[in-house]
């Protein structure tokens, strides 16, 4: 596959198959905190997409609301289950979705770029669910999955609203165009996977874990798209979506929370590595881009203990508690680790996946006692 060409919930709880649908969080790749230094920013080629974007982001999280209250359960898969079906729209620079159709399941490539990076995300994303852990698209069921492109002018975002990925085209000056990087898409559809599953409330703890899971799916979406192995991979979160004039290398970085970037404009990586830095705050719905990074390293600490294919271990753990049906929808930190400590143990035994698990969670000061 060429990936550069190409809140408040059903008390339902799931297992490995379809179920039904918790209410849909709008999640946006770009976290407030980097949009409101944005915004703060003399330059107005700068604050004003920023602006923008942040204004917009507020409306569509209103709007979730609407989808909630039609969300509607998925049936039995069907006999084309294990297939994508994708459909891309064009949103043309307007904010109305879906936009124009554009790309069908059954169509050729398109001339745009971004619609044929857009198509080829999802498909990386429904082939990594299905062929790591037999999932069969976001919700178990077969689930179509549609995208926009060329959402708004200069949107420096992209975002899952429950029924539909959404992406901006970003400013061309700090970010580049949002369907660029294929860890964003597989991370903005795990919010999808959450929705269907643990559906994890999106506020403080369960919240950084909802974040988290997102980013750690992201991430082994990508690295299963590129062969790639544990110590090979570079464990950081959108790599290729920021521009030129940005000092930094990502988004969020697995391996060294906090380090990803520390630039002039979009400040300095605010993302603890354990809980010594643990940010307590309102802001963010109590800082779930934040402290994400503490979930996010102890996953990482327990990849690349175990090493190989991380999706197959250290991944599979992690999926069976978001879809084994234990994860309170108010999950702490704790509640968490205790949950993979057992996962691992049930799948693997008393071997070197649980003591890497029960190493991981030690290490970012989680106790999982």
């Amino acid at each position: 596959m060429d990936l550069n060409t190409d809140l408040d919930n059903d008390e339902t709880q799931q297992t490995t198959g379809a179920t039904s649908p918790g209410h849909p969080v709008f999640c946006t790749i770009i976290p407030p905190h980097i949009l409101d230094n944005l915004a703060q920013s003399d330059d107005p080629a700068r604050h004003e997409p920023a602006r923008r974007t942040l204004e917009h982001d507020h409306v569509r999280r209103t709007r979730r609301r609407e989808l909630a209250a039609r969300a509607t359960t998925p049936g039995e898969p069907g006999a084309d289950a294990d297939k994508p079906n994708r459909t891309i729209y064009d949103a043309g620079h307007q904010e109305n979705l879906p936009g124009t159709k554009v790309r069908s399941e059954s169509d050729g490539p398109s001339q745009d770029a971004s619609v044929n990076r857009a198509h080829a995300g999802l498909g990386a994303t429904f082939d990594f669910y299905l062929k790591a852990f037999h999932r069969k698209s976001i919700d178990g069921a077969g689930l179509a999955l549609d995208a926009t492109v060329h959402y708004g002018q200069k949107y420096d975002n992209a975002f899952w609203d429950g029924e539909r990925m959404v992406f901006g085209d970003g400013d061309n000056d700090l970010f580049k165009d949002f369907t660029i990087p294929v860890d964003v898409i597989g991370h903005e559809l795990t919010h999808g996977v959450t929705q269907y599953t643990a559906n994890l409330d999106y506020q403080g703890q369960s919240g950084a874990l909802n974040e988290s899971v997102s980013d750690v799916f992201g991430s082994l979406i990508k690295q299963y798209a590129l062969g790639q192995t544990a110590d090979q991979a570079d464990w950081l979160i959108g790599a290729d979506l920021l521009g030129p004039n940005v000092t930094g290398k990502a988004l969020r970085s697995m391996k060294a929370p906090g380090t990803a970037y520390d630039d002039d404009v979009l400040g300095k990586d605010p993302q603890p590595a354990t809980m010594k830095g643990y940010v307590k705050t309102t802001d963010d719905n109590g800082g779930v881009h934040i402290n994400s990074g503490i979930p996010n390293h102890a996953f990482y600490l327990v990849a690349s203990k175990l090493g190989g294919k991380a999706w197959e271990r250290a991944g599979q753990v992690w999926y069976d508690v978001l879809t084994g049906g234990e994860l309170p929808k108010n999950a702490t930190f704790a509640d968490f680790a205790k949950l993979t400590i057992k996962a691992a143990q049930a799948r693997f035994g008393a071997g070197d996946e649980h003591e890497a698990v029960v190493k991981a969670w030690s290490q970012v000061g989680i106790s999982a006692k």
